[in-house]
């Protein structure tokens, strides 16, 4: 009888040694798949901020610099036409190209932000005139002179050049850039700015 009182307590504390064991095992198990997936995640979003970093070259931040303030400069011309154009066409197409290039200025600044580059600074027409398109001071000065039907003619005479310019310059970023995004809003530039030059033609009579 005390032999097998004996053999009941050794069989216990065999048992209960083995599922300590096991669960520290199982403890240590899941410790160390937590650490390798989580260093597995944090590894692959290190691994995709570098590629994305990447995916940039010069000619997308070259891109971003300069259609900020050739769109600033856009927007400038169009809020001149609420309260100087006479035509309900050019006032509308005015508020259509603020509405597009503005959140396309907001865009373009976070690039540059995420290349660390920071946001752009460039003020309309301030040392940008030798980019295609832009107006000098002059032109600007001029503009905000007229009214009335005098206004929609050079507000469209202008804005045909600095459309002209934006499309040459989405044009190189299509063809040289490497950046998705950029390339991708480079193309809607383009078709979208093409298809206004024609509607502005049309309002000046030589469509």
């Amino acid at each position: 009888m005390r032999n097998t009182r004996t053999s009941l307590v050794r069989r216990t504390a065999l048992v209960a040694t083995a599922v300590t064991a096991a669960l520290v095992l199982a403890g240590c198990g899941n410790d160390s798949g937590g650490d390798s997936g989580s260093s597995g995640h944090h590894a692959s979003a290190s691994a995709s901020a570098s590629s994305g970093a990447a995916a940039h070259n010069d000619q997308d931040m070259a891109f971003a610099q300069g259609m900020i303030p050739h769109h600033q400069q856009a927007l400038e011309m169009a809020r001149l036409a609420a309260g100087r154009a006479s035509s309900p066409q050019v006032k509308d197409l005015a508020s259509r190209i603020e509405k597009a290039q503005d959140p396309e200025i907001r865009t373009m600044n976070g690039w540059l932000k995420s290349w660390g580059m920071g946001m752009s600074s460039a003020m309309p027409g301030m040392g940008h005139s030798a980019m295609p398109g832009m107006m000098d001071a002059k032109d600007m000065a001029g503009l905000k002179k007229m009214s009335g039907k005098d206004f929609d003619s050079m507000f469209l005479t202008m804005m045909i050049e600095h459309h002209k310019g934006a499309v040459a310059m989405a044009g190189t970023e299509k063809a040289k850039g490497s950046y998705g995004p950029a390339k991708s809003m480079a193309g809607d530039i383009v078709d979208a700015q093409t298809a206004e030059i024609t509607e502005m033609n049309k309002l000046l009579g030589k469509g």
